[in-house]
């Protein structure tokens, strides 16, 4: 691997790490944050709201900004929202302000959704020009940002350390590696289109790519698997305190759990798929998941629910890479697979918190969660469809990406 190659795969490193460690700050303060605000669950879902309506306006933009502009603007643009996001998060709630924190989701969910599709059509290049698994564990990172972040945010909250600081300093230290990664990000990968118009077989290519069958059944997976992920990232604090009865702290400790098993799994993942196939780890990865959302929905003991968590994170960890890979090589137009696929994906954030919300607030959160169980449940019928890699993928791959 040449140098350049080698400082660009650090940097996405550091730009897969930088929202893990975002999410998990303001997560593992989500009870503090609602007691701040003065909120219901329900009403905590609406605030979450935000997260959803930001994650899908930019996912729904971001294939678009990468085909005219290239990945790396739109990776910046995205990242500096995700840092700005912290600011007022932090602001909204020393205000008790709901508008306010809930404008501050917007923009982290709008910089999450925003850079996606940019990140990984980065991430896809390079395990084209280095000829190896990538994404698994570039987006082991963001795991490995989530267990950092959630452990720094279980000592603020042990101490009582306000959330206003506490995610000020964290967009300070992020604001820092952004500034380092960024220079190392090359010009123009991905960009398919010209400032003054768009490729004349652009609008053509986005209609096909929502004819693939297979392509469509891969979003199902990524559905199912987002909302496993996605559930745990807005609710599993809260649903371990009014669940199953612990207290804030423990249950901020449950989550890191969780984040540590996501970064364990993806890790591990790059190694399972080329030794096993894609289908069958992630046919295995939704079985875990299923299993362990089960327990900690039906299993009255606290215990047992926390030990859970660590196969809910097991089984979660490689549904968003593994189908973003395989929808990226799946067929011809690389960037608009990547972009549908990432887009069903986001439905997961955008329906699953406030509809969580209001489930939990008339029947528990436990009770909430079997819907999320029932989503992995089909994601183990469907897991098949990630397997093969399309004929005809790689030459649109390397086209779509190449710098």
């Amino acid at each position: 691997m040449d140098p350049a190659t080698r400082r660009r795969r650090a940097a996405l490193f550091l730009f897969f790490l930088i929202p893990g460690l975002s999410i998990s700050s303001w997560v593992t303060r989500t009870p503090d944050i609602r007691d701040q605000l003065d909120v219901s669950t329900a009403q905590m879902g609406i605030v979450l709201f935000g997260l959803s309506v930001g994650s899908m306006i930019g996912i729904l933009s971001s294939g678009t900004l990468v085909a005219r502009f290239g990945t790396r603007p739109v990776m910046g643009v995205a990242t500096l929202l995700i840092i700005l996001s912290m600011a007022v998060i932090g602001g909204g709630t020393m205000l008790s302000s709901a508008p306010a924190t809930t404008a501050g989701l917007f923009l982290f969910g709008a910089g999450m959704g925003g850079g996606e599709v940019a990140i990984n059509i980065d991430g896809a290049d390079v395990e084209r020009i280095t000829g190896r698994t990538v994404l698994p564990t570039l987006h082991g990172f963001f795991s490995l940002g989530t267990v950092v972040g959630a452990a720094f945010g279980i000592l603020c909250t042990a101490v009582s350390w306000p959330v206003q600081w506490h995610l000020a300093g964290m967009a300070a230290v992020t604001a820092v590696m952004f500034a380092h990664a960024f220079r190392a990000i090359p010009h123009a990968v991905g960009k398919t289109r010209d400032r003054g118009g768009s490729r004349p077989d652009a609008a053509p290519a986005e209609v096909r790519v929502w004819k693939d069958p297979r392509l469509l059944l891969i979003g199902g997976v990524i559905l199912a698997m987002a909302l496993a992920e996605g559930s745990a990232n807005d609710w599993l604090p809260l649903l371990m305190v009014d669940g199953h009865g612990v207290d804030p702290a423990l249950g901020s400790a449950v989550y890191t759990g969780f984040a540590a098993a996501m970064t364990i799994g993806r890790f591990a993942g790059g190694l399972l798929i080329d030794r096993l196939g894609r289908a069958p780890v992630v046919r295995a990865s939704a079985v875990c998941a299923t299993l362990g959302i089960a327990v900690v929905v039906f299993a009255d003991s606290a215990v047992l629910a926390g030990a859970a968590v660590l196969l809910w994170g097991l089984g979660a960890s490689l549904g968003f890479p593994v189908t973003l890979s395989a929808a990226g090589d799946s067929g011809p137009d690389s960037a608009a697979r990547v972009s549908l696929v990432a887009m069903i994906g986001y439905v997961a954030f955008l329906v699953g918190p406030p509809c969580l919300g209001f489930l939990g607030e008339h029947y528990g959160l436990r009770v909430a969660m079997i819907v999320v169980l029932a989503f992995t449940a089909v994601a183990i019928v469907l897991a098949p469809a990630v397997g093969k890699r399309s004929a005809t993928a790689s030459p649109a791959t390397e086209s779509a990406t190449r710098p």
